[in-house]
């Protein structure tokens, strides 16, 4: 049979490729390589497959101040970090992790804190009064007269009991030696453990999945910067407006007595 010289130049093409290929496969075989040349690989095998689990790159800028750079030693590590250090004060990975034992402790107390000191007004002078009552006592509100729970701008510290000012030192002492040996610790072992995981854990509500633990340490440390930020604002409202914010908002704590 004839062919036409088109149908010669296209055999031509596909015999070339066929010994091509046939080369290619031979070399790699007879050279003992471990990793085949991808034409000797199947057909199926050449599509590509994604991997498992991508990492996403680091941004060069800051998301939470995107016109700033993203800061060198905040590489997401720890959980809530948006690369937030406008004073630079994380100047290397032994600086983040003493700044996040410091945030992570401010902010347990801060939340306690915001719940703390709207409910010691509400509470305050009923307590005392039925204590006063039950057990035959004279005992005084700590509250001022607008009030105001003591504070240092409000004043009136000197009212609440030495006995408690020593309960709350010392226990705040012994939490914060145990986290400096914990951390001092597992500086040693390589464990990678921080000196604010005391693994407190009651009510066992913390997850043992990666990806809820991850959950769990980004709903604490948001909860408690807004802490930090709520009880700033206690304490500036009530030292303006001399009234305790339970007055200034019964609403939100008084809702059914209009």
């Amino acid at each position: 049979f004839s062919l036409t010289n088109s149908q010669q130049y296209s055999f031509e093409v596909i015999l070339r490729t066929v010994i091509t290929m046939t080369k290619s496969m031979l070399s790699s075989i007879s050279s003992g390589m471990t990793t085949p040349s991808p034409w000797s690989l199947p057909l199926v095998a050449m599509v590509a497959t994604p991997s498992p689990k991508t990492t996403t790159p680091l941004s060069k800028y800051s998301a939470s101040i995107p016109f700033l750079r993203r800061p060198q030693h905040l590489t997401g590590e720890f959980a809530g970090d948006v690369g937030f250090d406008p004073l630079n004060l994380a100047s290397s990975p032994e600086s983040v992790a003493y700044y996040r034992e410091a945030e992570v402790k401010h902010a347990r107390i801060a939340m306690l804190a915001a719940a703390g000191w709207p409910l010691s007004e509400v509470f305050d002078r009923p307590l005392t009064e039925l204590v006063d009552a039950d057990l035959g006592l004279s005992l005084s509100p700590v509250l001022d007269a607008g009030d105001r729970v003591p504070s240092i701008l409000n004043g009136g510290m000197e009212n609440v009991s030495p006995l408690w000012w020593g309960f709350c030192l010392g226990l705040t002492a012994a939490v914060d030696v145990k986290g400096i040996m914990k951390s001092r610790h597992s500086d040693n072992d390589g464990s990678g453990e921080y000196g604010w995981d005391y693994g407190f854990d009651p009510l066992g509500l913390y997850p043992y999945d990666e990806e809820g633990r991850e959950r769990m340490q980004l709903a604490e440390i948001k909860h408690g910067r807004l802490s930090m930020l709520a009880v700033t604002g206690f304490a500036m409202q009530e030292y303006v407006s001399k009234v305790g914010v339970v007055d200034e908002t019964p609403i939100f704590f008084h809702p059914f007595h209009f």
